[in-house]
């Protein structure tokens, strides 16, 4: 980065530089291979998408536009709305709609808009994820296309997490765009800063993914790192440079063995692809076993695509779990990590109301049910390393283990619900 207030004289040292312009130059090559133009100049880098994110608001809320509110989908992720209420924005939730999360339906953030100005604020940001890991879902392209002309014709500053858009289980089946690539057939990219972090890919580096819960890989030089991209146009040329004093001020600047690895990570290896594909493959087969055995107790949950989770709605089961003393999303949470342990988050925790009765299920929890020497590899991984190839081909979910625990998940919401919404 460009910090100019350290202690040799105020400049940040030539290798600091170096490894921050790698980086910028590797992050070009990483969008361009998405089909997005960038310049290093319009890249910036730091220790995490959340100071990114903090860093984008920041900016997008100095000189005449002032301090607007932020809206966001929900559910999304919970450090969406930490890093607004850091910088004391005021924060609007906006529901997502029935077939996908990570974008606020597009009727009802006009309705949010409006509601906003009608209160005296100035709505002034929207951020979407479209590669949602809350829900493991995509927004199909024309309803996204649909949310960005609302925000557009807002003048809202859209600015799109896609940590998570080279997790898809099935490339094929998945079809992830960006608001970027949307708004530029308009002219009007100028309103969208895409941020991406590298928590895939370092996981992939590591070896970590694909074969038992996450955490389990080996040392890495430090948390992964974010990228975020601004439009070449004066607007973006002016947001880029505030966010980058932002992060200078904050001291953002990757150490040199993260910088290195974030370089590497972007340039996209052959090896790196190949691990970071079997990973999704994997994930995506542990997933689609949850999702069934959810489903299969009566809860609704869209089909995940892509990520790690899905998102569950029991919500008909109101009546059943209310008799069971369970009547918002905290008990629900609370009931299903005694059963299950702890791979439930309830909804209350990305921004939907603590009264509905939703949660987030992780594919960690089938996962954990593998032996222990199997954690931290993939099936694929295992015919690499001299393993059969008949292991590699077993579904995630037919694994010993793994079936056993998948039938207790839907067990226990069955006993919890006694299969019936009535």
């Amino acid at each position: 980065m460009r910090r100019t207030d350290q202690g040799d004289g105020g400049h940040a040292s030539p290798l600091a530089d170096r490894s921050a312009a790698a980086v910028r130059e590797a992050a070009c090559g990483y969008w361009h291979r998405r089909g997005l133009s960038a310049e290093p100049a319009r890249v910036a880098v730091a220790p995490g998408v959340p100071l990114l994110l903090l860093a984008v608001l920041a900016a997008a809320g100095t000189g005449e536009s002032g301090r607007g509110s932020v809206l966001l989908p929900h559910p999304c992720p919970p450090w969406y709305a930490q890093q607004a209420r850091l910088l004391g924005r005021a924060v609007h939730t906006v529901p997502v709609p029935a077939e996908s999360g990570g974008i606020p339906d597009p009727f009802a953030l006009l309705e949010a808009v409006r509601r906003t100005r009608g209160a005296g604020e100035v709505p002034q940001a929207l951020v979407v994820s479209v590669a949602d890991d809350v829900t493991g879902t995509a927004p199909p392209p024309e309803l996204l296309h649909e949310v960005c002309e609302a925000a557009v014709a807002e003048g809202l500053l859209i600015v799109s997490d896609e940590t998570w858009r080279d997790t898809s289980h099935d490339p094929h089946d998945t079809v992830i765009v960006s608001p970027a690539e949307i708004l530029a057939e308009a002219g009007r990219d100028d309103q969208v800063v895409v941020l991406a972090g590298l928590d895939a890919a370092f996981e992939a580096e590591s070896g970590a993914p694909s074969g038992g819960a996450r955490g389990a890989a080996p040392h890495r030089p430090g948390p992964a790192p974010g990228i975020a991209r601004f439009p070449a146009t004066g607007r973006g040329g002016l947001l880029c440079e505030r966010a980058h004093e932002v992060l200078d001020t904050l001291r953002a600047d990757l150490p040199d063995p993260l910088a290195q690895a974030a370089a590497e990570a972007l340039r996209e290896p052959a090896e790196l692809l190949s691990r970071r594909a079997t990973a999704a493959r994997w994930y995506g087969g542990l997933a689609r076993a949850l999702h069934r055995a959810v489903t299969d107790a009566g809860a609704l949950c869209r089909p995940p695509h892509l990520g790690w989770h899905l998102y569950a709605d029991l919500d008909p089961f109101r009546p059943r779990l209310a008799a069971r003393g369970i009547t918002d999303a905290p008990g629900l949470e609370a009931e299903l990590v005694r059963r299950l342990g702890p791979y439930a988050l309830g909804g209350h925790r990305f921004g939907d109301d603590p009264s509905e009765l939703r949660v987030q299920l992780t594919t960690e929890l089938p996962a954990a049910a593998l032996p222990r020497s199997g954690r931290g590899r993939s099936a694929g991984q295992a015919v690499d390393e001299g393993g059969t190839e008949a292991a590699a081909a077993t579904a995630p979910g037919e694994l010993p283990g793994v079936a056993e625990t998948l039938a207790q998940v839907q067990s226990v919401l069955v006993d919890l619900t006694d299969g019936s919404p009535q």
